[in-house]
């Protein structure tokens, strides 16, 4: 058993962190009306066939539970697209991620992160999440998109209304429970999008050398991108933009606290800092669920699914699935191949994922330097987030 759940208070929707999964590996849910995968052959074929799994999960949710279109669209919304929208989109900017361009902003994440540290020094104590791991990755996407970084009290507010809450998804839910979900949801994406929306707005007038410039005058199928699509995208860089790297960080320095030898072994040998992080993803996945429409009816994991039904891929039971993974309870950054699902797989690959897994190696070995031992506060234990979907640290603080 996990020492994971042993030393921290692991919520009871991280089902996939208190053992192995026992059961069919893919079943329907029907509390929820929905199916869950949880194998990780199964999860790569779902991702590996976009035309029979449709990443447009909008289109099988009951009318019932979707708020009007003039207050809510997801237009442009890179993760809700499918062939060929998907590709064409997603390629307006692949080049702002290239490894080059990655590569170019070691030199800022690293003063960042000496700053950051230094500021938490003065205060006193550091707290990773607060003082670190959220700050870094938020000013790092800020800066490439053109956003004001001094703004992101502003963002942690908006991605914290959207995603740290403890609520299952599901499409069964009463009319009274949609509506105070939906209220939870709209007020924070309207300020977002008007936010994003008046900055897209000043770059048409004004362009500058940032993302969002480029957006503003990107051009699919010689059409210029409506302004609904500039702000989804935009919306969709700043928050997956940081919420990742933002869990990475934190899951990867309780995995070092909690396995102590596998703290001396990365101060030993930094050139292992790579293979931490990938088994941090693996072990504590921060997207662990991710969700799939089928098209038509198909057969998964020996199950006939029927079309227009939708799927919880549980990439966190899939990324302990002991068919893939040897030992997968154990954190063994060692392990060769890793073909764990922490970023997904296939045509939606994370298209930030050099710039996390890069952010991740340049804190990681100044917190390394910087720090004679990653160690949690007994007195002040370190929290999860409860969001059922996603495994993060919610407060990280270290001695």
């Amino acid at each position: 058993m996990s020492s994971i759940t042993e030393r921290y208070d692991v919520p009871e929707q991280h089902f996939w962190l208190h053992g192995p999964h026992s059961g069919p590996q893919v079943e329907f849910d029907a509390e929820m009306g929905m199916w869950n995968v949880y194998g990780h052959p199964e999860s790569h074929d779902v991702f590996s066939d976009t035309t029979t799994f449709s990443s447009d999960t909008m289109r099988v949710i009951p009318k019932s539970l979707m708020p009007g279109s003039d207050e809510f669209s997801l237009e442009g919304f890179l993760t809700q697209l499918d062939p060929p929208q998907h590709g064409k989109l997603r390629k307006l900017v692949t080049s702002a991620f290239t490894r080059r361009v990655v590569a170019d902003l070691e030199p800022r994440i690293a003063a960042l992160t000496n700053e950051l540290i230094d500021a938490a020094h003065d205060r006193g104590r550091m707290e990773l999440v607060t003082d670190l791991a959220y700050p870094l990755p938020v000013i790092v996407i800020a800066e490439l998109l053109g956003v004001p970084s001094s703004d992101r009290a502003l963002f942690k507010k908006w991605a914290d209304a959207l995603f740290k809450r403890d609520a299952k998804i599901s499409l069964t839910k009463s009319a009274a429970e949609q509506a105070v979900d939906m209220e939870a949801t709209l007020k924070p994406w309207k300020e977002m999008s008007d936010y994003l929306a008046g900055h897209a707005a000043e770059r048409r007038r004004q362009p500058r050398a940032d993302l969002l410039s480029r957006l503003v005058e990107a051009e699919v199928d010689g059409d210029r991108l409506p302004d609904g699509q500039v702000v989804n995208f935009a919306i969709i860089l700043l928050l997956a933009g940081h919420i990742t790297t933002t869990m990475l960080l934190g899951n990867t320095v309780l995995c070092l606290d909690a396995f102590p030898e596998q703290q001396d072994k990365v101060r030993a040998d930094r050139s292992s800092i790579p293979a931490v992080i990938e088994e941090s993803l693996r072990y504590l996945t921060p997207f662990a669920a991710i969700g799939r429409s089928t098209t038509r009816e198909t057969e998964l994991g020996g199950v006939t699914i029927p079309a227009d039904q939708l799927l919880m891929l549980w990439l966190g039971a899939a990324n302990r699935d002991p068919r893939e993974f040897a030992d997968p309870f154990t954190f063994d950054p060692g392990r060769d191949p890793n073909p764990h699902l922490g970023f997904g797989r296939g045509i939606h690959f994370c298209l930030g994922a050099p710039l996390a897994r890069l952010e991740g190696r340049v804190a990681l070995n100044i917190l390394l330097d910087r720090y004679d031992r990653l160690q949690t506060d007994p007195d002040d234990p370190a929290q999860l987030l409860p969001t059922p979907t996603m495994t993060g640290v919610l407060r990280l603080p270290l001695l």
